[in-house]
Protein backbone atom coordinates (compact mmCIF):
# COMPACT_ATOMS: atom_id res chain seq x y z
CA UNK A 1 0.00 0.00 0.00
CA UNK A 2 1.53 3.31 -1.09
CA UNK A 3 0.71 6.96 -0.40
CA UNK A 4 2.18 9.45 -2.85
CA UNK A 5 1.76 13.12 -3.79
CA UNK A 6 0.06 14.08 -0.53
CA UNK A 7 -1.09 17.70 -0.35
CA UNK A 8 -2.84 19.50 2.52
CA UNK A 9 -4.35 22.95 2.12
CA UNK A 10 -6.74 25.67 3.41
CA UNK A 11 -5.73 25.82 7.07
CA UNK A 12 -6.02 29.60 6.79
CA UNK A 13 -9.58 29.58 5.44
CA UNK A 14 -10.75 26.86 7.83
CA UNK A 15 -9.47 28.62 10.96
CA UNK A 16 -10.79 31.99 9.83
CA UNK A 17 -14.23 30.44 9.37
CA UNK A 18 -13.91 28.71 12.74
CA UNK A 19 -14.12 32.16 14.36
CA UNK A 20 -17.07 33.41 12.30
CA UNK A 21 -19.85 32.32 14.72
CA UNK A 22 -18.66 34.72 17.45
CA UNK A 23 -16.93 37.28 15.21
CA UNK A 24 -13.75 36.66 17.19
CA UNK A 25 -11.24 37.12 14.37
CA UNK A 26 -9.28 39.65 16.48
CA UNK A 27 -8.30 36.79 18.82
CA UNK A 28 -6.72 34.74 16.04
CA UNK A 29 -2.96 34.23 16.43
CA UNK A 30 -2.27 31.97 13.41
CA UNK A 31 -0.57 32.86 10.16
CA UNK A 32 1.18 31.56 7.06
CA UNK A 33 4.89 31.24 7.76
CA UNK A 34 7.48 30.76 5.03
CA UNK A 35 10.47 31.42 7.38
CA UNK A 36 12.99 31.74 4.55
CA UNK A 37 15.72 32.65 7.03
CA UNK A 38 14.27 31.21 10.25
CA UNK A 39 12.80 34.68 10.80
CA UNK A 40 9.63 33.80 12.66
CA UNK A 41 10.25 33.61 16.40
CA UNK A 42 6.72 32.34 17.14
CA UNK A 43 7.04 29.48 14.68
CA UNK A 44 10.50 28.47 15.85
CA UNK A 45 9.39 28.42 19.48
CA UNK A 46 6.20 26.43 18.87
CA UNK A 47 6.46 23.23 20.97
CA UNK A 48 9.64 21.63 19.55
CA UNK A 49 9.91 24.16 16.75
CA UNK A 50 7.43 24.78 13.97
CA UNK A 51 10.31 24.81 11.51
CA UNK A 52 11.10 21.21 12.43
CA UNK A 53 7.40 20.25 12.27
CA UNK A 54 7.14 21.59 8.74
CA UNK A 55 10.35 19.94 7.56
CA UNK A 56 9.27 16.61 9.08
CA UNK A 57 6.11 16.66 6.93
CA UNK A 58 8.13 17.49 3.82
CA UNK A 59 10.50 14.61 4.59
CA UNK A 60 7.47 12.27 4.66
CA UNK A 61 6.36 13.45 1.22
CA UNK A 62 3.56 15.73 2.46
CA UNK A 63 3.26 19.10 0.72
CA UNK A 64 1.45 21.94 2.48
CA UNK A 65 1.62 25.65 3.02
CA UNK A 66 3.53 26.11 6.28
CA UNK A 67 0.72 27.41 8.44
CA UNK A 68 1.42 28.20 12.08
CA UNK A 69 -1.56 27.59 14.39
CA UNK A 70 -1.25 29.85 17.41
CA UNK A 71 -2.11 29.00 21.00
CA UNK A 72 -5.46 30.83 20.97
CA UNK A 73 -6.65 29.20 17.75
CA UNK A 74 -5.46 25.74 18.80
CA UNK A 75 -7.32 26.05 22.12
CA UNK A 76 -10.55 26.96 20.31
CA UNK A 77 -10.05 24.26 17.66
CA UNK A 78 -9.61 21.55 20.29
CA UNK A 79 -12.58 22.82 22.30
CA UNK A 80 -14.78 22.58 19.20
CA UNK A 81 -13.46 19.08 18.43
CA UNK A 82 -14.23 17.98 21.99
CA UNK A 83 -17.76 19.43 21.67
CA UNK A 84 -18.58 17.11 18.77
CA UNK A 85 -18.55 16.98 14.98
CA UNK A 86 -21.46 19.44 14.64
CA UNK A 87 -19.28 22.10 16.32
CA UNK A 88 -16.01 21.18 14.59
CA UNK A 89 -17.22 21.99 11.08
CA UNK A 90 -13.93 23.77 10.34
CA UNK A 91 -12.30 20.32 9.97
CA UNK A 92 -14.36 19.78 6.81
CA UNK A 93 -12.55 22.73 5.23
CA UNK A 94 -9.01 21.42 5.70
CA UNK A 95 -8.54 19.50 2.47
CA UNK A 96 -6.26 16.58 1.59
CA UNK A 97 -5.35 15.09 -1.78
CA UNK A 98 -3.26 11.92 -2.17
CA UNK A 99 -2.49 9.13 -4.64
CA UNK A 100 -3.17 5.79 -2.92
CA UNK A 101 -2.20 2.42 -4.40
CA UNK A 102 -4.14 -0.25 -2.53
CA UNK A 103 -5.86 -3.61 -3.06
CA UNK A 104 -9.50 -3.64 -4.02
CA UNK A 105 -10.54 -5.29 -0.75
CA UNK A 106 -9.38 -2.23 1.20
CA UNK A 107 -10.89 0.19 -1.32
CA UNK A 108 -14.28 -1.39 -0.66
CA UNK A 109 -13.91 -0.37 3.01
CA UNK A 110 -12.54 3.11 2.26
CA UNK A 111 -15.53 3.62 -0.03
CA UNK A 112 -17.88 3.41 2.96
CA UNK A 113 -16.65 6.93 3.81
CA UNK A 114 -18.35 8.73 0.94
CA UNK A 115 -19.28 12.09 2.44
CA UNK A 116 -16.59 14.66 1.64
CA UNK A 117 -14.48 12.32 -0.49
CA UNK A 118 -13.83 11.97 -4.23
CA UNK A 119 -11.68 9.49 -6.14
CA UNK A 120 -10.43 9.09 -9.71
CA UNK A 121 -9.09 5.59 -10.26
CA UNK A 122 -7.04 3.73 -12.81
CA UNK A 123 -9.39 1.69 -14.99
CA UNK A 124 -9.61 -2.08 -15.23
CA UNK A 125 -12.18 -1.61 -17.98
CA UNK A 126 -9.67 0.13 -20.25
CA UNK A 127 -6.22 -1.00 -19.04
CA UNK A 128 -6.45 -4.53 -17.62
CA UNK A 129 -5.58 -6.30 -20.88
CA UNK A 130 -2.64 -4.04 -21.74
CA UNK A 131 0.12 -5.36 -19.46
CA UNK A 132 1.14 -8.85 -18.27
CA UNK A 133 -0.45 -10.05 -15.04
CA UNK A 134 2.29 -10.86 -12.52
CA UNK A 135 2.59 -11.16 -8.76
CA UNK A 136 3.59 -7.48 -8.62
CA UNK A 137 0.04 -6.56 -9.66
CA UNK A 138 -1.32 -7.72 -6.29
CA UNK A 139 -1.01 -6.71 -2.63
CA UNK A 140 1.62 -9.07 -1.18
CA UNK A 141 3.16 -7.14 1.73
CA UNK A 142 2.36 -9.72 4.43
CA UNK A 143 2.23 -12.67 2.03
CA UNK A 144 3.35 -16.07 3.38
CA UNK A 145 3.53 -18.62 0.59
CA UNK A 146 4.52 -21.42 2.99
CA UNK A 147 1.02 -21.83 4.42
CA UNK A 148 -0.11 -25.39 3.68
CA UNK A 149 -3.57 -25.75 2.16
CA UNK A 150 -3.78 -29.54 1.91
CA UNK A 151 -1.72 -32.66 1.19
CA UNK A 152 -2.03 -34.12 -2.28
CA UNK A 153 -2.98 -37.76 -2.57
CA UNK A 154 -1.68 -40.37 -3.00
CA UNK A 155 1.89 -39.08 -2.63
CA UNK A 156 1.30 -36.83 0.38
CA UNK A 157 2.82 -33.81 -1.38
CA UNK A 158 2.09 -30.48 0.29
CA UNK A 159 0.17 -27.89 -1.71
CA UNK A 160 0.83 -24.42 -0.33
CA UNK A 161 -0.26 -20.84 -0.92
CA UNK A 162 2.66 -20.06 -3.23
CA UNK A 163 1.49 -22.77 -5.64
CA UNK A 164 -2.09 -21.52 -5.44
CA UNK A 165 -0.96 -18.02 -6.35
CA UNK A 166 1.14 -19.34 -9.22
CA UNK A 167 -1.94 -21.16 -10.57
CA UNK A 168 -4.21 -18.11 -10.23
CA UNK A 169 -1.74 -15.71 -11.88
CA UNK A 170 -0.99 -18.18 -14.68
CA UNK A 171 -4.67 -18.65 -15.51
CA UNK A 172 -5.42 -14.93 -15.34
CA UNK A 173 -2.53 -14.23 -17.69
CA UNK A 174 -3.75 -16.93 -20.12
CA UNK A 175 -7.21 -15.32 -20.20
CA UNK A 176 -5.64 -11.90 -20.82
CA UNK A 177 -3.57 -13.26 -23.70
CA UNK A 178 -6.53 -15.11 -25.22
CA UNK A 179 -8.59 -11.93 -25.14
CA UNK A 180 -5.83 -9.97 -26.88
CA UNK A 181 -5.48 -12.69 -29.52
CA UNK A 182 -9.17 -13.11 -30.25
CA UNK A 183 -10.87 -9.93 -28.97
CA UNK A 184 -13.56 -12.30 -27.72
CA UNK A 185 -15.19 -10.49 -24.80
CA UNK A 186 -15.96 -13.78 -23.08
CA UNK A 187 -12.27 -14.12 -22.11
CA UNK A 188 -12.18 -10.58 -20.75
CA UNK A 189 -15.40 -11.14 -18.76
CA UNK A 190 -14.02 -14.29 -17.13
CA UNK A 191 -10.79 -12.49 -16.29
CA UNK A 192 -12.76 -9.76 -14.55
CA UNK A 193 -14.89 -12.37 -12.80
CA UNK A 194 -12.02 -14.34 -11.24
CA UNK A 195 -9.46 -11.55 -10.67
CA UNK A 196 -8.50 -11.64 -6.95
CA UNK A 197 -9.54 -8.75 -4.71
CA UNK A 198 -5.89 -8.14 -3.88
CA UNK A 199 -5.50 -6.54 -7.32
CA UNK A 200 -3.75 -3.19 -6.81
CA UNK A 201 -5.51 -0.05 -7.97
CA UNK A 202 -4.27 3.54 -7.80
CA UNK A 203 -6.72 6.33 -7.04
CA UNK A 204 -6.24 10.05 -6.63
CA UNK A 205 -8.32 10.47 -3.49
CA UNK A 206 -9.48 13.67 -1.83
CA UNK A 207 -10.91 14.04 1.65
CA UNK A 208 -10.85 16.45 4.58
CA UNK A 209 -9.70 16.42 8.19
CA UNK A 210 -13.18 15.59 9.51
CA UNK A 211 -13.32 12.44 7.40
CA UNK A 212 -9.77 11.43 8.30
CA UNK A 213 -10.37 11.93 12.01
CA UNK A 214 -13.43 9.69 11.80
CA UNK A 215 -11.58 7.05 9.78
CA UNK A 216 -8.69 6.97 12.23
CA UNK A 217 -10.99 6.50 15.24
CA UNK A 218 -13.04 3.76 13.57
CA UNK A 219 -10.35 1.84 11.68
CA UNK A 220 -6.87 2.69 12.93
CA UNK A 221 -6.96 3.51 16.65
CA UNK A 222 -7.30 -0.17 17.59
CA UNK A 223 -5.83 -3.19 15.76
CA UNK A 224 -7.79 -4.16 12.65
CA UNK A 225 -7.82 -7.55 10.92
CA UNK A 226 -6.57 -5.87 7.75
CA UNK A 227 -3.01 -4.63 8.25
CA UNK A 228 -3.55 -2.06 5.49
CA UNK A 229 -5.45 0.06 8.01
CA UNK A 230 -2.25 0.30 10.06
CA UNK A 231 -0.54 1.78 7.00
CA UNK A 232 -3.47 4.16 6.57
CA UNK A 233 -3.15 5.23 10.20
CA UNK A 234 0.59 5.83 9.82
CA UNK A 235 -0.10 8.04 6.80
CA UNK A 236 -2.69 10.04 8.76
CA UNK A 237 -0.11 10.55 11.53
CA UNK A 238 2.28 12.05 8.97
CA UNK A 239 -0.12 14.92 8.16
CA UNK A 240 0.28 18.45 9.57
CA UNK A 241 -1.05 18.86 13.13
CA UNK A 242 -2.10 15.21 13.23
CA UNK A 243 -1.44 14.86 16.95
CA UNK A 244 -3.10 18.16 17.88
CA UNK A 245 -6.16 17.83 15.62
CA UNK A 246 -6.68 14.47 13.91
CA UNK A 247 -5.79 12.34 16.96
CA UNK A 248 -6.85 14.83 19.63
CA UNK A 249 -8.98 13.54 22.51
CA UNK A 250 -10.06 15.75 25.41
CA UNK A 251 -8.09 14.98 28.53
CA UNK A 252 -10.15 13.63 31.41
CA UNK A 253 -9.33 15.57 34.59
Amino acid sequence: MKFENTEVFNFEGALRGMRNPKNSWNKSDSHLCFFQNDECEKCLNYINGFNQKYKACIDKGVRWEPYYIGENDMKLAQALIAAGSEHAKFLRQIFVSVDITAPEYIWSQIDTYKIGTTANSTSKMHRLANTPITQECFEMEDYDGRIIIYNREPYDIDYDVSELWADIIDRCEILRQKYNETKDMRYWKELIRILPESWLQTRTWTANYAVLRNMYKQRCATPHKLTEWQAFGSWIKSLPYAKEILLYEKEIV
